[in-house]
């Protein structure tokens, strides 16, 4: 991606200060007497990726003027919700490779990949209570609560050729926006912002995180393994059933449209290109781009309720930006 004016990395070096205090914090809550507890968590928090979420935090909070040293400790709680999510996940999901390196569970195994992410929630659970705010707990914990629920959802679909459009949204709103959302509201509370500002800040998360998503499911049809930092096809492989998939069945011919479901109910890759080009030939690729498109106007839609402030039009670039996400 193009460091356009609009996109992410431009966006983000607005709070380049920020996230190093951040940084900081994280690593000063890292430690622990267990040392592979440490490394394990080291190992996937310094694996790269966006921090989308805590800059989402430290960005609504500037925006809203607010410069209090407690937004740094909820960014890094923020980000070991997420990061404990992360080692779960692909133990469920039996992942090889993220961010273009072994994960965790691959490294050092399923017990150790559990474990850590348990000691992630907890500590993060602890760092919480350094609000003294009844209302801050309440969001984490909701969050945390309805992102398990997701899980269990996304569980429950998997190989099931039948899942639909309004299905698919509940677990993506549930499992990968609510922490975005989370995110975006603790900022608002954080800066004592009135009711209406911070429903409008939860739901420039929510649609922004459910605009990341579709886009990331996109790109497991379209992007390079390389740059993405994952095997391609492994949505398939895993028997989830994704927007691009969904738009593919419902637009295809029977032909297609029986090799997609049979792809889905047994997780084969071994029609893997053919499965590519149907999504592609189908127009699929196009639905779930026009879903991802309103719903990062709906983020920067509320966005455009906040203050007038030039973190408040990073807001909205950075939902703008997703559209342009290569990896």
């Amino acid at each position: 991606m193009t460091d356009s004016p609009s996109s992410a990395s431009t966006v983000l070096s607005l709070i380049t200060d920020d996230m190093r205090e951040v940084d900081a914090v994280i690593a000063r809550r890292l430690e622990s007497a267990v040392p592979l507890v440490g490394e394990v968590s080291r190992y996937i928090i310094s694996s790269g990726g966006k921090r989308l979420r805590p800059a989402l935090l430290l960005l609504v909070a500037r925006a809203l003027g607010y410069d209090g040293a407690q937004r740094f400790n909820l960014a890094a709680v923020v980000e070991f919700i997420h990061t404990a999510t992360l080692l779960h996940d692909d133990v469920v999901d039996e992942s090889t490779l993220r961010r273009g390196r072994a994960t965790a569970n691959e490294r050092f195994g399923n017990p150790a990949s559990v474990l850590v992410g348990d000691f992630l929630y907890s500590r993060a659970f602890q760092m919480m209570l350094d609000a003294h705010d009844m209302r801050i707990m309440e969001i984490l914990a909701d969050a945390t609560n309805v992102i398990a629920e997701g899980e269990v959802m996304q569980l429950m679909n998997m190989h099931d050729p039948g899942l639909d459009e309004a299905a698919y949204l509940q677990v993506i709103r549930s499992k990968t926006a609510k922490l975005f959302e989370a995110s975006a509201r603790l900022a608002a509370v954080l800066a004592k912002a009135p009711p209406a500002i911070e429903r409008a800040c939860a739901e420039y998360g929510q649609a922004l995180g459910t605009a990341f998503q579709v886009i990331d499911d996109v790109l497991d049809y379209t992007g390079d393994a390389n740059e993405l930092g994952k095997n391609l096809g492994d949505d398939l492989r895993e028997g989830k059933v994704t927007l691009p998939l969904i738009a593919a069945m419902r637009r295809g011919t029977d032909a297609q449209r029986a090799l997609v479901r049979r792809a889905v109910e047994e997780g084969a890759l071994d029609q893997l290109d053919q499965i590519i080009a149907i999504v592609r030939e189908t127009g699929a690729l196009d639905v779930a781009l026009e879903a991802a498109a309103a719903e990062a106007k709906r983020a920067m839609s509320a966005a455009a309720q906040l203050p007038p402030d030039p973190h408040a039009q990073a807001l909205v670039q950075l939902a703008a930006s997703l559209l342009q996400r290569r990896n």
